[in-house]
């Protein structure tokens, strides 16, 4: 199998990031044609294990940037990595004020500061849910 893995990686070439093949369709690693139009995509498998391995890194990004991170409670913690996973964490950077009041542990004031945000609406009800989350402690029913 290792020989096998070595020569298709070879042949196809290992990409990290979503490209043309050349039949014009939309690749992604080694020839994994993901297009839309006769495209495998992804399995449920595939996507389940991108995501673990995606919330891993949010979290490690989070605990290395933000001291207090580990000291919330799991709600709080979920709904941080919720806001964090969407945002990026360049852009996470610009809610000083919001990740103030979280260190401070004002948790009604850090659920203000990321209402009254572009990002607020332009994602409407998860907005309401993950700082409903901040500001309660519990999660939505």
């Amino acid at each position: 199998m290792e020989k096998l893995i070595d020569m298709l990686k070879r042949h196809e070439g290992t990409e990290t990031h979503a490209y043309e093949c050349s039949e014009g369709k939309v690749t992604v690693g080694v020839g994994r044609n993901i297009d839309q139009k006769g495209g495998m995509g992804l399995s449920e498998d595939e996507i389940d294990y991108l995501l673990q391995n995606d919330i891993e890194r949010v979290i490690k990004e989070l605990a290395s940037e933000y001291a207090w991170f580990n000291g919330l409670d799991d709600v709080r913690k979920d709904a941080i990595i919720d806001i964090a996973f969407n945002l990026g964490a360049t852009r996470l950077r610009g809610f000083r004020r919001a990740l103030t009041a979280m260190e401070a542990g004002n948790y009604t004031e850090a659920s203000t500061e990321f209402l009254d945000s572009r990002w607020a609406k332009q994602v409407g009800g998860r907005a309401l849910e993950l700082t409903d989350m901040i500001a309660s402690g519990e999660y939505a029913d």
